[in-house]
């Protein structure tokens, strides 16, 4: 008899188990349990290094110099089929034509626009040639290329989706091309020819008398970041008239009301009378709900159109990546366009891009050391993953640049501490009473926003390409 055949012999004599079932054991046994784990919880860093400002009354107003704000500087399209439109009003957005307002007169400019096709490396127009054309980018990347001080060629930007150039043949004088324009990828361009300008002029006072003048916004000077200047005077001997001089506020400051995130916790009371032992049922559910209300607060802090990051970068703080992938020259190009940088945020795919890209160049940023973390960092600057941060279905996403903190004029968030019921700074759980059900509720809110003090406290890096591997 074999070995197997004896053992199961054993098992069945009498017609039952020789010992106590483990499963039944179990229930005799005091088990061990964990609290209740959430997969959803991130690490937050934006809400643990953002500088909390607190606010009463519930908004917050950003105060700041008079400034000549003439637009978005983005050029808006629509799209049917393979055919792409400018939108009229949005040819306001050039400087010729900024607050141009004669609605048939942009709409037959708009018409007159002829769409144009071209592939990676085709030249859009070359350094040195007659401006006569006007080109409105619908789609693609186009970088310009000038000549350096050397004689080489230097790459003096990119362009991207919605952004224009050549538009010095507006002018009533003939220019030429300052720099070479040359497509990075396959472009989709809208082109307005002088002629065609000059024709419609022709037949429009209004028009004629728009391009007749150099506008400026003010007759009152500037300085290079747009605000109206302070009249100085220095180096000077002798006694001469000293300038008279006022420092000049925006008449309308931008105010940002806080935001909330809420929900209705609702648990039975059965539960919660009965089922308190090892864990607290109430509390156990109030941590997983709060832990949710924060992951949305940060989603909306980068994310909302209203205060979101993402969407109050100013135009000319968004840069795009030279090569596509984000690399070290992109993000040297982030910091020298601001003061005092404190962090970086991207999502953990464009920190793992960027790390491939520093290892194809040969380079090993030393992380740094935050709160106890090794965190990566450029420059000594840390490096912060972020997975609100969108990444598109074509495997593109942002890097975020800031300045952070009153002190400095940079990126603040907004909340009011010692609102009722208070758990945390403007984090309340507040007792809405049980239902004829015995079930008990209760409301959960978090208040928050942020504002960027001044435009050159955030910057973004746009478009970096994640699934490249060199």
């Amino acid at each position: 008899m074999s070995v197997e055949a004896g053992t199961e012999n054993l098992t069945d004599q009498g017609g039952g188990r020789q010992s106590l079932a483990p499963s039944a054991a179990r229930n005799l046994a005091t088990t061990t349990k964990s609290e209740p784990q959430m997969q959803g919880i991130s690490s937050r860093w934006l809400l643990r290094t953002l500088p909390w400002v607190d606010v009463q009354g519930g908004a917050y107003r950003v105060n700041r110099r008079l400034s000549y704000a003439l637009g978005d500087g983005r050029v808006t399209f629509v799209k049917t089929g393979d055919r792409v439109d400018v939108v009229p009003a949005e040819l306001a957005e050039l400087p010729a034509l900024r607050g141009y307002g004669d609605e048939e007169v942009l709409a037959e400019l708009a018409r007159r626009c002829r769409q144009r096709e071209y592939e990676p490396g085709e030249v859009l127009t070359s350094f040195g040639a007659e401006a006569d054309e006007v080109f409105l980018l619908a789609h693609g990347k186009v970088e310009k290329v000038g000549p350096g001080p050397y004689g080489e060629d230097a790459v003096l930007g990119v362009l991207a989706d919605g952004a224009y150039f050549g538009h010095e043949a507006l002018g009533a004088e003939e220019a030429i091309r300052e720099c070479t324009a040359r497509a990075l990828t396959h472009c989709t361009v809208l082109v307005l020819s002088r002629d065609d300008i000059r024709t419609l002029a022709e037949r429009s006072d209004s028009l004629r008398e728009q391009l007749a003048r150099v506008p400026t916004g003010s007759e009152r000077p500037t300085n290079r970041s747009g605000e109206a200047d302070i009249d100085l005077v220095a180096g000077h001997d002798g006694e001469p008239v000293l300038p008279r001089t006022f420092v000049d506020y925006e008449g309308a400051p931008r105010e940002y009301e806080l935001s909330v995130a809420q929900t209705v916790l609702r648990i039975h009371s059965r539960v919660a009378d009965l089922f308190n032992k090892p864990m607290n049922q109430t509390e156990q559910q109030l941590r997983l709900t709060v832990e949710a209300l924060k992951e949305r607060q940060e989603h909306e802090l980068i994310n909302n159109r209203e205060f979101g990051l993402l969407h109050n970068c100013e135009y000319d703080q968004r840069i795009q990546p030279h090569h596509g992938v984000p690399g070290p020259d992109d993000l040297d190009e982030l910091l020298s366009r601001r003061r005092g940088s404190r962090l970086f945020l991207a999502h953990p795919k464009a920190i793992a891009a960027f790390g491939r890209e520093c290892n194809r160049r040969g380079l090993y940023p030393e992380p740094v050391e935050v709160e106890g973390h090794r965190v990566p960092a450029w420059r000594g600057i840390p490096i912060f993953p972020c997975n609100k941060i969108p990444v598109s279905s074509t495997r593109t996403s942002s890097i975020i640049c800031m300045r952070t903190g009153e002190a400095d004029s940079g990126v603040v968030g907004l909340r009011q501490s010692g609102i009722p019921d208070e758990i945390e700074p403007s984090l309340s759980v507040r007792f809405m009473g049980i239902s004829e059900q015995a079930i008990i509720s209760y409301l959960v809110s978090v208040y928050y926003s942020a504002a960027v003090l001044v435009p050159d406290a955030l910057g973004v890096l746009e478009n970096v390409e994640l699934g490249h591997w060199g």
